[in-house]
């Protein structure tokens, strides 16, 4: 996301396979809109020097609106985003505009897709235009504790 460190730069940093997935999925939920929950990964913890400041953090994970559904529908708590967690979002606009509207949710990062489906926009919550970088690099392999 947008650097943590107090630096200037408006840039927001995402993994490249992570840009991949949501353009695919985006362009295969279409003509319906998407609407996930991203997270990221802290750019100390990648294997690979990105870079950045190593406090930077890079959207590298997605949470899927299907965990969880059943409490959220009935209760309106969303059970699939660990809490503290998900302070970004990707949506797509199958219709357009290339640009955040009022009926959109909002994060402190919301990373948009239009149609032809090749490229992500980013934005902050008040609509303003990020820099977008996207990194080569894998997120650390995670595992559920037994």
């Amino acid at each position: 996301m947008a650097r943590t460190d107090g630096g200037d730069d408006t840039s927001v940093y995402v993994t490249r396979g992570l840009v991949e997935m949501l353009l695919e999925r985006a362009a295969e939920t279409e003509p319906a809109q998407e609407n996930l929950v991203l997270d990221s990964t802290p750019a100390s913890d990648f294997e690979a020097d990105l870079g950045v400041e190593p406090s930077t953090t890079v959207l590298s994970h997605v949470y899927f609106p299907m965990a969880g559904r059943a409490v959220s529908d009935v209760f309106g708590v969303d059970l699939g985003t660990p809490a503290g967690r998900g302070r970004a979002r990707f949506l797509s606009h199958p219709q357009g505009p290339a640009e955040l509207t009022r009926r959109d949710d909002l994060a402190g990062v919301v990373l948009l897709a239009v149609p032809p489906w090749e490229t992500l926009l980013a934005f902050d919550r008040r609509g303003r235009s990020l820099n977008l970088t996207v990194v080569d690099a894998e997120p650390p392999a995670e595992s559920v504790p037994e």
